[in-house]
């Protein structure tokens, strides 16, 4: 990812969107970027990612 790259992030908690303004979205995309970004397999040039989390009682 280059450096003057942008990325968009979109946040839902139970399906309930919860915003988030540009620097949020810059530093928690560029972060799961960097980590999904060294898991062999991800190639260079995808396009999105995404990531479900879910709460395990």
């Amino acid at each position: 990812m280059e450096e003057k790259e942008k990325v968009e992030v979109e946040i839902f908690v139970d399906k309930e969107e919860i915003g988030a303004n540009e620097f949020v979205q810059n530093v928690m995309g560029k972060a799961i970027v960097g980590a999904v970004s060294a898991l062999k397999g991800v190639k260079e040039d995808w396009a999105e990612i995404e990531i479900k989390v879910k709460r395990k009682y």
